[in-house]
């Protein structure tokens, strides 16, 4: 391979996943240090990477999921013809995601098989699951050549924080930064099944108020609705920013917390590479997939047989697996942590 390379990485469609794709990042420098890194990307995760000192830009993936709309990615192809990259590192398994570095050319592209990609991804790699249980480890591999073993410890997550533009959020939303801080993370995009109960996130914003603790309340707009009936449980404790912020603003908040408690989701592994001390709530999903990657980070589930089972809504209807996990539960294992 050539020493100056030019890499673009056709980046995952989740938030969570995308803060994941940062150790491949910084492998990649490891390799080559003069390296210039750029980002395909959903515009909607394009705060994450523009919060890594890995990379030198984001280009927008502009299309819905599902959606082919062939004639826009040859012409978003050529466009990207004109940066000359060495090397493309497709990051889903999907047809669709492999296409454009095809169209455009990039002489190596790195990724692995799947989906009827044969000659879209001449650098194909068969993904071992055992040996790469990890999301973030399958992502890293795909920085080394081909047969070549991922290099571990995986390197740790590290996001910027933007201080101005942090206090600045903080003045428009007439927030002050005090000692104690509280950020509850209630969304899960990926579906109900993920999300702790409203009543338990309200619950225990009774217990951090009663402590001296201040309160938020983060996440999407579709967040909203919750975030206001969590407010509503802890008979008017929290400021529910829901929908309020951009996932920039959410980032810079986010930093001011003392302590984050969050379901599996994109804000708990943003919490995790800003090195927040988090609470992470598993139900129907896996920490030995997709952990928070933090040493700060103390992942709390109960175990029954039916967990962790996947779906988007608990199929046998009764959602133990978030139920049964109590905020009596959870504050135990804040205060064991603090």
């Amino acid at each position: 391979m050539p020493d100056r390379q030019k890499i673009l990485i056709v980046a995952p469609s989740w938030v969570g996943d995308a803060v994941l794709a940062q150790p491949l990042l910084r492998r990649l420098h490891e390799r080559h240090a003069s390296a210039v890194i750029e980002l395909l990307a959903p515009p909607w995760t394009r705060a994450v990477f523009e919060r890594m000192p890995e990379v030198a830009a984001v280009h927008d993936l502009p299309f819905a999921h599902g959606e082919l709309a062939l004639g826009r990615r040859y012409a978003l192809a050529r466009r990207l013809a004109a940066q000359h990259y060495t090397q493309a590192i497709v990051l889903p398994n999907s047809f669709k995601s492999a296409l454009i570095p095809w169209l455009a050319g990039i002489p190596r592209r790195t990724g692995y098989t799947g989906e009827a990609r044969y000659g879209l991804v001449n650098d194909a790699r068969r993904l071992d699951k055992q040996a790469l249980p990890l999301m973030v480890e399958r992502f890293t591999a795909l920085a080394e050549d081909a047969g070549v073993s991922t290099l571990r410890p995986i390197a740790p997550l590290a996001l910027k924080v933007d201080a101005a533009a942090r206090d600045a959020t903080l003045k428009k939303l007439g927030l002050t930064f005090t000692p104690r801080i509280a950020v509850l993370c209630p969304g899960a995009e990926y579906g109900p099944a993920k999300r702790w109960p409203a009543d338990f996130f309200g619950a225990l914003a009774q217990r951090f108020a009663a402590n001296g603790w201040q309160v938020w309340i983060a996440g999407s707009p579709k967040d909203a609705e919750c975030g206001a009936a969590i407010v509503a449980a802890a008979n008017g404790i929290g400021v529910n920013l829901c929908g309020k912020t951009s996932l920039a603003e959410a980032i810079d908040l986010m930093s001011c917390a003392t302590h984050v408690v969050s379901n599996d989701s994109g804000l708990m592994h943003v919490a995790a590479a800003l090195d927040r001390p988090l609470t992470a709530l598993y139900g129907s999903s896996s920490p030995a997939f997709t952990p928070p990657l933090s040493a700060r980070a103390r992942v709390v589930k109960i175990d029954i047989d039916c967990s962790p089972c996947f779906e988007r809504e608990c199929p046998l209807g009764h959602f133990n697996c978030m139920r049964q996990l109590t905020p009596d539960t959870v504050w135990r294992e804040i205060t064991e942590a603090a």
